[in-house]
């Protein structure tokens, strides 16, 4: 069951020439520390929804590099995003955590495990964005300057939270999401338009952009991945092509790469699972916690 918690404490972290945004609440039991990283476009307030279900953990959502309140240009290297968590837990001095993350934040939080093994006890991983070993050979760039990503053209302006919401309440895939989840996915994901007028994406689309520009940019995750020997729970979604955001990009083999990974296979859930159903979400979290 969920229990309402306060609102969290955001702090900042300098780290890689940015101040990485962290929301973090307090526990009020004993439980090991969560850490929690979101998917391209999103950031740490996603969670909310699975956050309050834990009261007895201290938690740590994390707006990655340009996303949120981490106010970053265009990224060109995932490996990035996996030093700023290092550079964060670190300087919150956090070990053994355990780790959650959805997308391309589950594929930072792998890195973050193969990098520095002390940073986490175990890890659930949903949908990571790490695909088979023939996606990261050498070959021409996904995107272009001519030919970008299509989230360039993403609306950036609204003149409110509830305009957000009410754009785009009905459209795919924004449509399947638990009503409370796409509500803390607008409200915490606009910021001050530089115009000083109105609001604007806290991800700017540029930047979207770029993450899928270069997710080929971390050859070697899975090569790293075969070096984290602690508990992975790898949560894989339906899959039918890369060019639908609600498939799957997991390699299904990715489980059998880990020392101790477990694959579990979820083809009722779309890629945004952890948005969709929240509460069932929560319940593989707190499965594997216990394990």
């Amino acid at each position: 069951m969920s229990t309402a918690r306060p609102a969290p404490t955001i702090r900042f972290y300098p780290t890689g020439g940015i101040d990485l945004a962290v929301h973090e609440w307090p526990s009020d039991g004993a439980g090991a520390p969560l850490v929690f990283a979101h998917a391209t476009g999103f950031h740490g307030r996603v969670w909310d929804a699975i956050v309050e279900r834990f009261p007895g953990h201290p938690v740590y959502a994390i707006d990655l590099r340009g996303h949120g309140q981490s106010r970053a240009g265009p990224i060109d290297d995932w490996r990035l995003l996996a030093s700023d968590v290092a550079d964060f837990m670190e300087q919150a001095g956090i070990g053994k955590a355990i780790g959650i993350g959805h997308s391309m934040g589950a594929h930072t939080l792998l890195q973050t495990a193969a990098d520095h093994p002390e940073a986490f006890s175990r890890l659930v991983l949903f949908d990571p964005v790490i695909l088979a070993p023939e996606f990261y050979a050498p070959g021409p760039p996904l995107y272009t300057a001519e030919n970008p990503h299509p989230t360039i053209y993403r609306k950036r302006d609204f003149a409110s939270a509830d305009a957000m919401i009410e754009r785009f309440r009905s459209r795919d895939p924004y449509d399947l999401f638990d009503a409370r989840v796409f509500a803390d996915y607008c409200r915490h994901g606009l910021t001050q338009a530089a115009s000083g007028e109105g609001l604007e994406l806290a991800c700017a689309p540029e930047v979207e952009a770029s993450v899928y520009a270069s997710s080929r940019s971390n050859a070697g995750i899975l090569e790293a991945a075969k070096t984290v020997d602690i508990l992975v729970l790898v949560v894989r979604a339906q899959h039918t092509n890369l060019n639908d955001f609600k498939s799957s990009p997991t390699w299904p083999q990715l489980a059998a790469q880990l020392a101790q990974g477990t694959d579990l296979y979820r083809p009722d859930m779309t890629h945004f699972h952890p948005f969709q159903d929240p509460a069932d979400a929560a319940r593989i979290i707190a499965e594997w916690i216990a394990a």
